[in-house]
């Protein structure tokens, strides 16, 4: 008798969960639960979400909000369950010549313009470059000064860029925490309540895509916000620090 082929969901997802290394320790622990594997395709959230819409994918896991509850109400899923946090953090050169370091982030993008400081930007339309939006924003600022760069990349890339150039980004901490690069970059600010970052997961809607296998990515949905998954998600920890913090019960 020919082996039992193991359903295969698609998942569209960020690069950050990817780049962070949690889906190479989620996913399996998923696959042995469920016997269901997951196929991810990372991509910035805004993508994400449009990939979902076209119907390419079963199940979205991803980081803004805001996009989020817009995908919920337009009807491509019928609900978006918290899964799990961490924060964003101002990554920049050790010396910090714009001295952007505290812990206020719009006060620290306010020095950033003033000093036309060198600033790689996801430009991507992911949750990351969403969020560094709106920081600007809550600046006050349309002139980011003459350093500013879009880079149009996933986090691994745009942490590279600024790592060679000794720029500043705003990454988020887990795969700023898994990245091998760092040169001469560190955290400058960290802790500002803003700076929060919160994660769902959102099964696609059937009603929209009839091919999409809602049950299987329901249980993944399932999964990932019990018990298991989230003592899973935080059993995550690079060089002892934990990356992602479960909250689906909150």
């Amino acid at each position: 008798m020919a082996p039992v082929k193991a359903e295969t969901i698609t998942m569209a997802s960020t690069t950050s969960t990817e780049q962070s290394g949690l889906f190479a320790h989620l996913l399996p622990a998923f696959k042995t639960a469920s016997g269901i594997d997951v196929k991810v395709v990372a991509q910035g959230t805004g993508q994400a979400l449009d990939t979902a819409r076209r119907g390419d994918a079963d199940v979205v896991f991803v980081h803004d909000q805001a996009a989020e509850e817009k995908f919920v109400s337009e009807g491509f899923s019928v609900k978006r369950y918290p899964v799990m946090y961490n924060d964003f953090v101002l990554i920049g050169p050790s010396a910090d010549p714009a001295g952007a370091k505290g812990n206020d982030i719009v006060a620290a993008l306010n020095k950033l313009a003033a000093a036309n400081a060198s600033f790689i930007s996801r430009g991507d339309k992911s949750g990351t470059h969403a969020a560094e939006l709106r920081y600007w924003k809550q600046a006050g600022l349309d002139n980011k000064g003459t350093g500013y760069k879009e880079c149009g990349c996933g986090m691994g890339p745009a942490l590279n860029m600024a790592s060679s150039m000794n720029a500043y980004v705003l990454s988020d901490r887990g795969t700023w925490l898994s990245f091998k690069n760092p040169g001469d970059l560190k955290v400058l600010v960290e802790g500002d309540k803003k700076l929060f970052n919160q994660y769902g997961v959102m099964v696609v809607n059937p009603a929209k895509h009839a091919h999409v296998k809602s049950a299987a990515a329901q249980k993944f949905a399932d999964w990932v916000t019990s018990k298991a998954g989230q003592d899973t998600i935080a059993s995550y920890k690079i060089n002892g620090q934990q990356l992602f913090f479960p909250n689906a019960d909150q």
